[in-house]
């Protein structure tokens, strides 16, 4: 019989998060992960600045705490440090891995660090009360663009997975969702890819999946999931990005 349960990586302690974030389901699927590749006990996670800011509650593995959008800074140092015995992530929001921290992220792609990056667009800041992001949408109603935000003002969103396609140094780049039970499966599955590639010693890759706050988007959670669809994905469009290994195979 097969018992659906919580993950073994996964702490057994409330979460802060708003009703309908989709962070939790985010959190489960990395759990899932790394319970099923038996790294637990060596793998070590980084979070920054944001609404995952307290991610060391939530999962049984070692955390470190970077300064905002520094995370990527941090886990280069700690992969080199012990490359052969640490495997380590990296929790970001778009906030965070697309505005203080691309520098951070354009870089370590660009030198291939053989990290794992989680990056979490919901196209606005979550923990700060909604101000517009790198990532919000041209026309969204922000608490910083209450008139919705003007490309000839505020410039145009940073879509991160296309922007980072044209390095020569990520391994693989995938956008995917988790607003219902099929692009959670596949979201599942790009997770799990991005942390066996650093298992396998090839490098960066990154995982960008397009989430829900309701509650700065200002709607119920059921709204929320359909506005991704409607609004997000036509922007941000599914698939995969970069994926050097497959590259090779189809040769």
């Amino acid at each position: 019989m097969v018992v659906f349960d919580k993950p073994k990586a996964l702490a057994d302690v409330p979460m802060h998060y708003c009703p309908g974030c989709t962070h939790g389901i985010v959190h489960r699927l990395v759990a899932e992960v790394i319970d099923e590749l038996g790294i637990e006990g060596k793998t070590i996670g980084i979070a920054p600045v944001g609404c995952s800011v307290m991610a060391y509650n939530y999962f049984n593995c070692d955390m470190i705490e970077a300064a905002h959008g520094r995370a990527p800074a941090v886990a280069t140092g700690v992969k080199r440090a012990d490359p052969e015995n640490h495997i380590v992530f990296t929790y970001q929001g778009d906030g965070d891995l697309a505005s203080i921290g691309m520098a951070e992220t354009v870089h370590s792609a660009a030198r291939n660090e053989n990290i794992t990056v989680i990056f979490i667009n919901n196209a606005i800041y979550g923990m700060t009360g909604g101000q517009m992001a790198p990532t919000s949408l041209p026309g969204q109603v922000t608490q910083t663009s209450p008139y919705g935000r003007d490309v000839k003002h505020c410039g145009y969103p940073v879509k991160v997975c296309e922007m980072l396609s044209e390095l020569e140094g990520p391994e693989y780049l995938e956008r995917v969702t988790v607003n219902n039970v099929k692009n959670i499966k596949n979201a599942k599955k790009a997770i799990k890819k991005a942390f066996q590639n650093q298992i396998d010693g090839k490098g960066f890759s990154l995982v960008e999946v397009v989430s829900s706050c309701p509650t700065n988007w200002g709607m119920t959670p059921a709204a929320a999931l359909k506005w991704i669809d409607d609004n997000m994905l036509p922007y941000y469009p599914l698939g995969v990005y970069k994926d050097r290994s497959a590259a090779k195979e189809d040769k």
